[in-house]
């Protein structure tokens, strides 16, 4: 058989080349309108090498978002993430948590307003992971809104969109199926609060099913050294205090253990005192392996 061919079947240059181009500036505009434009302010980690993933009993995250890491435990958080080997993109809004983690070798820190949803999905975009700890517990700004609920759900919804399905959510016990947990005058003191991350936690639980999300749901928080004694609990009835670098460390354990995903676990120490739970009620603890 011998090929023949016809010219009237060869491409014409003449016409093609413009056809492909046409087809490529399209295509650069299509990438293009799926970058998402900063509207934040990035600082770079000062040290550019690169580092290891976090080794843990699940999946490891190189790049780990922290929302509220300017002070209690999402400034821990970010201590015990670069300690595991792990690059951090932190939130936060002001200029003295800026100079202070900018200091620290494997941060990028975003100065934002985790209430604005752009901010946050801007700073989100290019990590694999999100941790949020975001709470105030003084009360809606002006506009009534908490960032209990619409700071935690701006990371959830951002890390839906952007197509990161791990997420680590720390709200407090006396949220949702622990409110009988908590002893009545401590609940009706905290009650508007604990609503607001509740409405975050149902978030979560009900319209992100595809996301290997982890609620962590800690009691009363303590600031002095960790004991490294406390537990995650699937016990809805735990109550107690906890210190907040023993939080940081759960949380942290919790994000590479695949043992905790589409969990709700609250976290406590049953080793120091909390007038919380006189009668000193134990809890079994929930394994990370």
């Amino acid at each position: 058989i011998i090929e023949t061919k016809d010219p009237i079947q060869q491409p014409n240059n003449s016409i093609m080349n413009p056809i492909k181009l046409v087809i490529a500036a399209a295509s650069l505009a299509v990438a293009t309108a799926f970058t998402p434009t900063a509207f934040v302010n990035r600082v770079a980690p000062r040290s550019t090498s690169s580092l290891s993933m976090v080794q843990g009993q699940g999946d490891s995250y190189k790049k780990v978002y922290v929302a509220g890491a300017s002070k209690g435990v999402g400034r821990l958080v970010v201590d015990k993430l670069l300690s595991a080997g792990s690059e951090v993109v932190a939130l936060v809004r002001s200029d003295e948590a800026v100079a202070e983690l900018s200091a620290l070798d494997g941060v990028t820190v975003v100065q934002g307003d985790a209430m604005d949803y752009k901010t946050v999905e801007d700073s989100l975009y290019g990590c694999d992971a999100a941790i949020t700890t975001l709470g105030g517990g003084n009360g809606g700004g002006e506009d009534g809104k908490w960032v209990d609920y619409t700071g935690n759900n701006n990371v959830i919804e951002a890390a839906g969109i952007l197509g990161v399905t791990r997420v680590v959510l720390v709200t407090s016990i006396g949220c949702g199926s622990s409110k009988d947990a908590t002893p009545p005058s401590v609940y009706e003191v905290l009650k508007d609060v604990l609503a607001q991350k509740q409405k975050a936690e149902n978030v979560l639980i009900k319209y992100y099913t595809n996301m290997n999300w982890t609620i962590i749901r800690p009691g009363g928080l303590v600031s002095e050294p960790e004991t490294k004694k406390a537990i995650l609990t699937e016990d809805t009835m735990a109550i107690g205090s906890i210190h907040r670098g023993d939080v940081a460390n759960l949380v942290v354990e919790a994000l590479s253990s695949k043992a905790t995903e589409k969990k709700v676990l609250s976290a406590v120490d049953l080793s120091i005192s909390s007038s919380a739970n006189p009668e000193g009620r134990t809890a079994e603890a929930f394994a990370l392996s």
